[in-house]
């Protein structure tokens, strides 16, 4: 395939893709959390249910092969597009039922696991779609419109259900408007990227690669010198972080008697979705821009110590019982541009330990074990709340980031890793 049909309307398709791939997870991780406490379920069943979403993201290493041996990147990205505005759909029209919870769950589960095959399936076309030095120039434009796909989902999405809560002073019936709309604005995306996404690609045949390949390649990266510390750093480094983004949204939306803020369902995808989302791509762009510039060595530490330490002012908020929106937006901005930037690096260090012959599935491999990190705290990240308090669980939450600080003296990476030494590796 030569390089101007690799490239053939790239402006046009790439955007779509990765707005298409944001939305669903952003719905999935971040506004069932809120959806569910908007309709009373507790914070120890939200953390524990809506961190099980994770697992899709933890286990896609586990079936990449077959997607990448079994028909088009482009059939399985729009079929999973399709599957995703169904289980949308779904959770929209049986949110009114008095088994909600347990149905709605398994709907998410449908497009958390469609989500999953979609990523596969998106950075694939995108890697064959794509010449080298075109993958390069639009890694900013797909992180752009991923990003802009969290402000409509985590801010928009979430503003129109706190409008719909006000009109109709229902709940359930705004929350499922809002999740019918999300699976209208999903089939419209798909009808885009079915429209836009040329067809450049062959079936993979069989012979390509045998059956037993992957095995070798998911056991080698078990042999990768000083794996065990990696991993342990890469389920360590957002121990705190993973608990925090579970009761962050269930602390602004309690009531104060309860010791949350009793903000509205609007103002809470406000901040978040808009401001929170604008300082998190911020703080994400700046962290690659000085990483690229000096190597990971010189900013893991002083990243690390970003990601962490605004999480005490979430403490302070909760001690303290703050309601001013001063505060709390500044908490977000200060927690989000933070989270960013410190994530920068954590990305770099994936990459590294994804080096070498299978770089493609050891990367998918390391950004399962990233998944995992999340979950599993979040899981728990509810029952401790409940039994600590808001102002004793976000205390935890500062704690929590001691075991990446011990560990990270541990880890060895070259201390110019990342470092811009080419056009092309900008």
């Amino acid at each position: 395939m030569d390089v101007a049909k690799k490239d053939k309307n790239a402006w046009l398709w790439v955007p779509f893709l990765y707005f298409t791939q944001g939305i669903p997870y952003v719905l999935v991780v971040t506004v069932s959390v809120i959806m569910y406490k908007r309709l009373g379920i507790g914070n120890a069943e939200i953390g524990l249910y809506t961190s099980w979403l994770y697992l899709p993201w933890v286990l896609k290493p586990l079936w990449s092969p077959f997607v990448e041996l079994n028909g088009t990147k482009r059939k399985w990205f729009l079929v999973m597009q399709l599957i995703m505005s169904l289980a949308f759909l779904g959770i929209g029209l049986f949110l009114p039922s008095n088994a909600f919870f347990t149905i709605t769950l398994a709907f998410f589960w449908m497009a958390a696991f469609a989500s999953a095959t979609n990523d596969i399936a998106s950075d694939g076309y995108y890697m064959i779609g794509l010449s080298q030095k075109k993958q390069s120039f639009f890694i900013g434009m797909r992180s752009t419109f991923y990003r802009l796909a969290m402000v409509t989902g985590q801010g928009l999405l979430v503003i129109v259900a706190g409008f719909l809560e006000h009109k109709y002073g229902n709940n359930t019936k705004a929350w499922s408007l809002t999740m019918i709309g999300a699976a209208v604005l999903m089939l419209i995306l798909t009808a885009t990227n079915f429209m836009a996404a040329p067809k450049f690609e062959a079936p993979p045949t069989k012979d390509s690669e045998k059956p037993t390949s992957f095995l070798e390649v998911f056991a080698s990266f078990f042999r990768k010198k000083h794996i065990g510390i990696s991993l342990l750093f890469v389920l360590s480094y957002r121990l705190g972080e993973s608990q925090l983004v579970k009761m962050a949204s269930p602390f602004l939306l309690d009531k104060l008697e309860v010791g949350g803020l009793s903000y509205s369902t609007e103002a809470v995808g406000t901040i978040y979705g808009t401001v929170g989302v604008i300082m998190l791509s911020l703080g994400g762009i700046i962290g690659g821009i000085l990483i690229s510039r000096d190597g990971l060595k010189k900013w893991m530490f002083p990243m690390l110590l970003s990601l962490n330490l605004p999480n005490i002012l979430y403490a302070i908020l909760a001690i303290t019982h703050t309601t001013s929106i001063y505060a709390v937006v500044g908490t977000v901005v200060v927690e989000q541009f933070g989270y960013g930037f410190g994530f920068a690096a954590f990305l770099v260090f994936l990459i590294y330990v994804a080096e070498g012959a299978s770089k493609t599935s050891h990367y998918a491999i390391a950004t399962g074990f990233m998944a995992l990190g999340m979950m599993l705290p979040g899981m728990l990240s509810g029952y401790i709340q409940e039994w600590l308090g808001y102002d004793g669980f976000f205390v935890w939450v500062v704690i929590a980031a001691i075991p990446a600080f011990l560990l990270l003296r541990f880890i060895e990476y070259p201390a110019d890793y990342g470092k811009k030494t080419s056009e092309l590796d900008a």
